[in-house]
C-alpha cells in the first residue's frame, strides 16, 4: 500500500490531478505512456480502472503478462527487460573487402590452379594457354559488369544471386538461371571432392615407400636420363614452352631432342617406369578443363543481405576480385612457362618429381605447403558447394515457379533443406562416379556458361527493348558489353564440347518454356515481355505493306456472339464451327455486345468477356475476345465490324448465325439487326458466313467418318465456297479420305462447271441447306422487293437461279 500512496503524492506534485484534468491519463507514468498513442480518452465517466488505456495497449499487456511481485521497482525492471528483448539484434554489416572481394577471391582461386594449371601450360603452350585464360577471364569480367547493372537496378534484395537475378529479369529467365546455377554448384562440389581425392591418393604417397626398393633394382639395370626440371627464367626455356604440345593417350612424355625410349620395340607401360599421358589432349578440352577455375564470381552477391551498401560493394568488390585473379592466372602462365621444363609441366601427376605437385616444387619452405593447402582448400570448397546448392534449390522451389520442384521446398522445422540436400547428394554422387576431374570440369563449365549467358542476354535485351523498369546506375555498363559477353559464353560452350552445349541449351530452354507454359504469376517485373511486343509491332508494320496475294488468302474471322441476360453465350456451337474452320490458322476475333452505358455496365462487360474466354478455351479457339458496350446492339455490332483488329491484322470474314424464329413478331428486332449486319458487311467488302440451325452443327467431340460436303455454288463468290469445305475437312471432326469426297472435282486446278441439271438438282434440295451470297445489284435485279427494307420475308424466300455459271 505504501507504494501506491507514494505514487499518488508524486502525481499531485508533478502532474495535474485527475479532477482538474479533462483527461483520465493524469499520472506521470501514464502521461509518458500516453505519448505512444495518437488519441486520449475524455473523462466523461469513471471506469473501474484508474486509467482507461487503449485496446491495443491492454491486449499487449495481457499477452506479455508475467507473474512478478506488485511493486513499482519490480515493474520498472520488468519493463526495461521487455524493451531490451524487443530491440532487434542486427548482424554486423560487412564492407566491400570482407563481404565481396575476399569471398570471390577464395572461390575463384581453386583446385584447377593447384592441380591442372602447370599441365595446361605444358600441353597448350604459353601462347595457347594465355589465349584460353584471356577468353575465360574476359567472359567473367563482362558477366560481372552485367551483374553490376542488375545490382544497381533498384534495391538489392537479400537472398543471393538467384533472388537478385530473378527479381530483375522475371520468373522465366530467373528460373532458368537458377536451375543452371544450382546444377553448376552441385557439379562444382563433385569436382572439388574429386580434386581432394586425387591429392589424397596421388600426392600423399607415404604408403608407396616400399616401391622405392623396386625402383632401385630397375634403375641399376637400365640407363637413366636426368634433366634439370626447373632451370629458371634465365635459361631461355620459355621459347621451348611457347607453343602447344598435344599428346595422344598412353604416349610417352619426353623432352624434345632427347628420346625417352632407346629401344623402339619396347612397350610403353607403367611397369617399366615410363610417364604416360592419361588422356588425349586438344585445345577445346583445355578450355573445358580451365573454365571452372574462373567461376565463383557470384560469391559476393550471395551475401547481399549482409552488406552495408550492396549497390556499391557488389560491383566494386566483384570486378576487383576478377581483375586480381586474372592477373594471377596470366602471370602464372608466363612464369610457369619460363621457369619449368616442358616435360615436367606435362607430367600431370608429378611422377617425375617424386609424386609431388609440380607447382609444389616451387613452394617455400617445402612442397607440403601447397599439398596441404590445396587439400584443405578443396575440402572446404566442396563442403561450401554441398551446403549452398540445397538452399538455392529450396529457394527456387519455394518460389513456386516450377511446380514439380515444390516438394524440395520443404524441410525441417529449423529451415534445413532436407529433401533438397538428398537430391543434391544424388546429383553430386553421379559426378563423383565419373571418377575423373578432367571429365567433370567440362560439364561444370556448361552450366556456369549457360548461367552467365542468360544473365548477359537478359541485360542486353532489356536495354535494347528499353524496358521501363530497367534503370541500372552502373556507369560502366553498356548493352554492347552484355551482348559481347553472351557471344563469348556461347562460343566457349561450343569450344568445350558441342554436344554438351546442345544438351545444356535444351535443358535451359525446356525450363524456360515450362515456366512460361505453367504461367508463373509473380510480381517480379518481367522485362523480357518487351520481346513479344517488339516482334508483334514489327509484324504488324510488315502487314501494312499491302494486301495478301490471292493464293495466300485465308479467312480472318470475326465471330459475332449473342449473350443472354446472365452474360452467357447463347450459341456455343458457333465457336465449334469456328474451331473447325481454323485449320487454316489466321486471326479469330470473338465479339459480343452489351446494351447500355459504359459507366453502368462495365462489370457486365467483364463478366461477358470472361464467359467468352472460358468458352474459347473449351472449344480450343486461339484468338481474342472483345466486348463492346453501346446504347443499342446495332451500333455495337457496327463498331465491331469497323474497328475489330489492329493495323494489317484485321478480319476479312464475318461469321454470324441465322436468327431463330425470325417469322415471329416478338423476334422482329433480331431480323432487323441481322439485316444491318448483312448490309454493313457488304459495305465493308467483307465475306459473310451465315450458318443456319447452328445448334444442329457437330461439336468438336463428334466424329464423322463418312458423308459428303455439298457445295451449291449458285452465285460466283471468288472461290470462298470452294475453300470452306477444304478447311472443314482438315479438322478431325470432318476428316475423310480425299478420294471418297465428292468435293474433289471442285478443288481441281481447272475451272468448275455447273450444268443446268446440277443446278436443278440443287434446287430440289432442302431449302435450309442453301447458303447464298448476294450483292445489292443482284438483289435489286432479281427481286425488286429486296430494295424495300420492310419486305424481309421476300428477301429470305429468294430461290437460286437456274443459270449456267463458269
Amino acid at each position: 500500500t505504501y507504494n501506491y500512496v507514494r505514487e499518488g503524492r508524486e502525481g499531485d506534485r508533478d502532474a495535474t490531478s485527475k479532477e482538474s484534468s479533462p483527461f483520465i491519463n493524469s499520472s506521470t507514468s501514464d502521461v509518458e505512456k500516453s505519448q505512444q498513442y495518437d488519441g486520449k480518452n475524455m473523462a466523461l465517466f469513471e471506469e473501474e480502472m484508474d486509467t482507461s488505456p487503449m485496446v491495443s495497449s491492454l491486449l499487449s499487456s495481457l499477452a506479455n503478462y508475467s507473474n512478478l511481485t506488485q511493486g513499482s521497482k519490480e515493474h520498472e525492471e520488468a519493463e526495461n527487460n521487455e524493451e531490451a528483448r524487443k530491440k532487434t539484434v542486427q548482424a554486423p554489416r560487412m564492407g566491400t573487402v570482407m563481404g565481396v572481394y575476399l569471398p570471390c577471391m577464395q572461390n575463384i582461386l581453386g583446385v584447377i590452379l593447384f592441380l591442372r594449371m602447370t599441365w595446361l601450360v605444358g600441353v597448350g603452350g604459353v601462347l595457347g594457354t594465355f589465349i584460353i585464360v584471356f577468353m575465360c577471364c574476359s567472359t567473367t569480367m563482362l558477366t560481372a559488369i552485367s551483374m553490376s547493372a542488375i545490382a544497381t537496378n533498384g534495391v538489392v534484395p537479400a537472398g543471393g544471386s538467384y533472388y537478385m537475378i530473378s527479381r530483375s529479369l522475371g520468373p522465366e529467365f530467373g528460373g532458368a538461371v537458377g536451375i543452371c546455377f544450382y546444377l553448376g554448384t552441385t557439379f562444382a562440389g563433385a569436382m572439388y571432392i574429386l580434386g581432394c581425392i586425387e591429392i589424397l591418393l596421388v600426392h600423399f604417397h607415404s604408403f608407396l615407400l616400399y616401391l622405392n626398393f623396386f625402383k632401385l633394382i630397375y634403375f641399376t639395370n637400365n640407363n637413366v636420363s636426368q634433366i634439370q626440371g626447373i632451370p629458371g627464367i634465365t635459361s631461355g626455356i620459355l621459347a621451348e614452352n611457347l607453343f602447344t604440345t598435344f599428346m595422344e593417350k598412353n604416349s610417352i612424355l619426353e623432352k624434345r631432342g632427347i628420346p625417352a625410349v632407346l629401344d623402339p620395340e619396347a612397350t610403353a607401360t607403367n611397369t617399366n617406369r615410363y610417364v604416360l599421358a592419361d588422356i588425349t589432349s586438344f585445345f577445346t578440352l583445355l578450355v573445358g578443363i580451365y573454365f571452372p577455375s574462373v567461376t565463383g564470381i557470384m560469391a559476393g552477391s550471395n551475401r547481399s543481405g549482409d552488406l552495408q551498401d550492396a549497390q556499391k560493394s557488389i560491383p566494386v568488390g566483384t570486378i576487383l576480385a576478377i581483375t586480381t585473379t586474372s592477373i594471377i592466372y596470366m602471370s602464372s602462365v608466363f612464369l610457369f612457362g619460363a621457369c619449368v621444363d616442358g616435360v615436367v609441366l606435362r607430367d600431370k601427376f608429378g611422377e617425375g618429381v617424386n609424386g609431388n605437385l609440380v607447382i609444389g616444387t616451387l613452394a617455400w619452405p617445402s612442397p607440403w605447403v601447397i599439398v596441404f593447402g590445396s587439400f584443405f582448400s578443396t575440402c572446404g570448397a566442396g563442403l561450401q558447394s554441398l551446403t549452398g546448392a540445397p538452399r538455392l534449390l529450396q529457394a527456387i522451389a519455394r518460389d513456386g515457379i516450377i511446380p514439380f520442384l515444390r516438394v524440395f521446398g520443404h524441410g525441417k522445422a529449423n529451415g534445413e533443406p532436407t529433401w533438397a540436400l538428398l537430391l543434391t547428394a544424388c546429383i553430386c554422387e553421379i559426378g563423383i562416379l565419373i571418377a575423373s576431374l578432367d571429365a567433370v570440369a567440362p560439364i561444370l563449365s556448361m552450366f556456369f556458361l549457360m548461367c552467365y549467358m542468360f544473365v548477359n542476354l537478359a541485360c542486353a535485351l532489356q536495354t535494347l527493348l528499353r524496358t521501363p523498369n530497367w534503370r541500372p546506375r552502373f556507369k560502366f555498363y553498356h548493352w554492347a558489353l552484355s551482348l559481347l559477353g553472351m557471344s563469348l559464353c556461347l562460343t566457349l560452350m561450343f569450344l568445350c564440347s558441342w554436344y554438351y552445349a546442345i544438351v545444356a541449351m535444351v535443358i535451359a530452354s525446356c525450363i524456360y518454356k515450362y515456366i512460361e507454359f505453367c504461367g508463373a504469376e509473380k510480381e517480379w517485373g518481367d522485362g523480357i515481355r518487351g520481346i513479344s511486343l517488339s516482334a508483334a509491332r514489327y509484324a504488324l508494320m510488315r502487314l501494312e505493306e499491302g494486301p495478301p496475294h490471292t493464293k495466300n488468302w485465308r479467312p480472318q474471322i470475326l465471330v459475332l456472339m449473342s449473350l443472354d441476360g446472365e452474360q452467357s453465350v447463347e450459341q456455343p456451337r458457333l465457336l465449334s464451327l469456328t474451331s473447325q474452320l481454323k485449320a487454316g490458322k489466321g486471326l479469330t476475333i470473338v465479339g459480343a455486345c452489351v446494351e447500355g452505358t459504359y459507366l453502368n455496365n462495365q462489370p457486365q462487360a467483364q463478366k461477358a468477356d470472361q464467359s467468352l474466354r472460358k468458352l474459347m478455351e473449351v472449344e480450343k479457339v486461339k484468338g481474342f475476345s472483345q466486348v463492346v458496350i453501346s446504347s443499342n446492339l446495332r451500333d455495337a455490332t457496327s463498331h465491331l465490324i469497323q474497328a475489330g483488329g489492329l493495323g494489317g491484322l484485321r478480319h476479312n470474314t464475318v461469321l454470324v448465325s441465322f436468327p431463330k424464329n425470325w417469322k415471329q413478331a416478338e423476334e422482329h428486332h433480331r431480323c432487323r439487326n441481322f439485316i444491318e449486319v448483312v448490309r454493313e458487311t457488304t459495305a465493308a467488302h467483307l465475306a459473310l458466313l451465315v450458318p443456319k440451325n447452328i445448334s444442329a452443327y457437330p461439336s468438336n467431340g463428334e466424329r464423322f467418318t463418312e458423308g459428303h460436303i455439298d457445295v451449291w455454288w449458285i452465285v460466283h463468290d471468288g472461290g470462298l465456297l470452294m475453300l470452306l469445305p477444304f478447311l472443314l475437312r482438315q479438322h478431325k471432326v470432318l476428316l475423310a479420305d480425299y478420294w471418297d469426297s465428292d468435293i474433289e472435282k471442285y478443288i481441281m486446278p481447272e475451272s468448275v462447271n455447273m450444268t443446268i441439271t446440277e443446278a436443278r438438282d440443287a434446287e430440289d434440295g432442302p431449302g435450309e441447306e442453301v447458303q447464298m451470297t448476294w450483292t445489292d445489284e443482284t438483289e435489286k435485279t432479281n427481286n425488286p422487293a429486296v430494295a424495300n427494307p420492310e419486305s424481309i420475308k421476300d428477301m429470305f424466300n429468294m430461290k437460286p437461279l437456274s443459270k449456267h455459271y463458269h
